[in-house]
């Protein structure tokens, strides 16, 4: 390490906690759209969750997984908004190292998680395509169980040595974060020492949790295609291709904004980009999850129209009664 620089850093105090920039102008508008977005989120996906659980037409593996995946768009955002909202509300926008390490942790704990769970959902509806004859057996109650654990499993020990590495680095001079949430570029860009370990550690990770899912079901819906175009009926190419097309639009949408902020080179006009990306995949993306697999799953409208159709019934009934 050169010793000028060492000697520059030596003298800055530590940095103790981070101020996030973020979005701070027009605080209560922000504050209000941000709370109608959260409450959205937050009963859009709740109702998928309570929907694929109640209604026995609902009850393959599938849903099991698309349940899986709202429950966890629902922690996602649970890590990001509430922060970003208290911080409008109040005008306090510092958090602290240890907050921040934990935010961090939960958000690409579950991100990697997400990225995961989205090749396992690629993998059923290779199955379900495919292998038709053999699908109920192949995804049995255990297997698509043990995917989903599997999912929390495999991100865990790798973010909590990533963690590690990351603030155990000193953090001295600037502590302003042009950022709304702690995410791994903006506070390594803080941090006063060499980031050589921390950037292999960040590529490695962004292979194994990015890349190797986002192959996995580029090759699940490869055989899917071709499966597909297979098919005599143009009925039957039709419904297979509406099985798959709200999980497409959502691995479009997921990884294309997260390939944008973990693999383009950070330049000093990246930043503003970046902080929009991640406002998308955090935000934006849980908010439209449950209206992609609403408007485009027949069978999850008609659920909702069943159950509708029963509580109106009960109410009906009981006011006669």
């Amino acid at each position: 390490m050169d010793v000028d620089l060492a000697r520059h850093w030596g003298n800055q105090s530590a940095v103790t906690e981070f101020v996030l920039l973020g979005y701070h102008k027009y605080p209560a508008l922000l504050f209000f759209t941000f709370l109608t977005v959260y409450l959205t989120i937050l009963l859009g996906n709740g109702l998928i969750m309570a929907v694929t659980t109640w209604d026995p037409a609902l009850q393959t593996p599938m849903y099991f997984f698309l349940r899986s995946l709202s429950g966890l768009e629902l922690c996602y955002t649970s890590v990001t908004l509430p922060k970003m909202m208290a911080n409008l509300a109040t005008g306090q926008r510092s958090i602290s190292i240890p907050a921040c390490a934990s935010q961090m942790f939960f958000l690409i704990f579950l991100g990697g998680t997400e990225c995961f769970l989205l090749a396992a959902m690629a993998y059923d509806r290779y199955l379900a395509i495919c292998l038709p004859l053999r699908y109920m057996t192949i995804m049995s109650h255990k297997v698509r169980v043990g995917l989903v654990i599997g999912s929390f499993a495999l991100s865990l020990p790798m973010q909590l040595v990533q963690i590690g590495l990351i603030f155990s680095l000193p953090f001295c001079g600037s502590n302003e974060m042009d950022h709304f949430f702690c995410d791994i570029p903006p506070v390594l860009s803080l941090a006063c020492a060499d980031l050589y370990a921390n950037e292999l550690t960040t590529y490695i990770e962004d292979v194994v949790f990015i890349v190797g899912p986002f192959v996995v079901i580029l090759a699940s819906y490869v055989y899917i295609t071709r499966a597909i175009l297979r098919m005599p009926s143009a009925t039957g190419r039709q419904k297979a291709f509406s099985t798959c097309s709200s999980h497409v639009t959502v691995v479009c949408l997921f990884y294309g904004s997260a390939m944008l902020v973990y693999f383009l080179p950070k330049t000093p006009d990246s930043v503003k980009i970046d902080k929009f990306l991640s406002l998308f995949y955090t935000v934006i993306i849980p908010l439209c999850n449950p209206l992609i697999y609403t408007l485009r799953n027949r069978e999850v409208k008609a659920a909702l129209q069943r159950i509708f159709n029963s509580k109106w019934q009960f109410k009906v009934g009981m006011e006669i009664g």
